[in-house]
């Protein structure tokens, strides 16, 4: 038996075993059990392999096998397209779309996992080759398992903003979340099912970064999605006075959040909507910027 099998096996199983834990079905139910998770865990197989193998091939001498990193690396872009148009194919027949900010952020996620997938399986390997020991290689496991962990975390819209339930109201025909205008409804049958049904969240946002994150119409979608996939919907296609909406106060960036959900549980719903993730390509950081500037005027 070769003397990097052992090397090779344990860092392919510590891949695998990232992966799985990151690969999750939770209240979006996506990636779907089971043909969608088998997938993912195939993929996690592969980029284990390509791993593992790498740092043996070098001390080989075998540097063809590098090339099998520029392979991953296009099969993985491959991935996120993947993902990016079965969710925008399927986004088409949501009551509530995710909207293209959430896919691109799920499609990107599942992309980088893969690489996680080959960083952990490639360290694993080289840790038991250098220490000649198992247990040395587990050790390095369980911190990508850790860092795997880490990276899953990300921020959320409660690290952002404070949530709070405000009632419904019209004035005259226009439908009101605390002192925020959301739409124009004229037909009374309609306001009085949205009075009936719906349900408003004001989000306070905790800071300017914060303000211009949340004005994100991507972000916002992202909210609309969650809580309409947790709670459910009262409307059909159809019925554009019964679609959710999140508009912004211009003033001070507050945004408010009208839903129609089907359990009408403010506590639920305000967890919810904290747990939403915060969107990479939403993110803003303005302040950043003009504290540089700031930093170069005084220097």
């Amino acid at each position: 038996m070769n003397q990097y099998t052992y090397p090779i096996i344990l860092g392919i199983v510590a891949g695998i075993i990232v992966r799985v834990y990151m690969l999750r079905t939770d209240y979006r139910q996506y990636p779907t059990y089971l043909h969608g998770k088998t997938v993912h865990i195939a993929q996690a197989m592969i980029a284990a392999s390509i791993g593992a193998v790498i740092i043996p091939s070098i001390l080989k001498s075998d540097y063809t096998a590098i090339t099998f990193l520029t392979l991953a690396a296009t099969q993985f872009r491959d991935v996120r397209n993947m993902e990016r148009e079965t969710l925008t194919q399927l986004d088409g027949y949501e009551l509530v779309s995710r909207g293209s900010t959430y896919i691109e952020g799920i499609a990107i996620a599942f992309e980088s996992r893969n690489y996680i997938v080959i960083f952990t399986a490639l360290l694993t390997t080289l840790t038991y080759i250098l220490f000649s020991s198992v247990w040395a290689g587990m050790v390095m496991a369980l911190f990508c398992f850790i860092i795997g962990r880490i990276l899953m975390s990300g921020s959320f819209i409660k690290h952002i903003a404070d949530i709070e339930h405000q009632p419904l109201h019209f004035e005259d025909q226009g439908l009101y979340v605390d002192d925020i205008y959301i739409m124009n409804i004229g037909i009374p049958e309609k306001q009085k099912l949205i009075l009936e049904h719906g349900m408003g969240f004001v989000l306070k946002p905790k800071n300017f970064n914060s303000a211009v994150t949340l004005a994100n119409l991507g972000q916002r979608q992202a909210i609309l999605f969650d809580v309409s996939n947790v709670l459910g919907v009262y409307r059909d296609s159809g019925e554009p006075s019964l679609t959710p909406l999140a508009k912004r106060d211009l003033n001070d960036g507050r945004v408010a959040i009208f839903v129609l959900p089907v359990i009408k549980d403010k506590e639920t719903a305000i967890r919810v909507i904290g747990d939403v993730p915060t969107l990479e390509n939403a993110i803003r950081v303005p302040m950043e910027f003009i504290k540089e500037q700031h930093g170069k005027v005084i220097r």
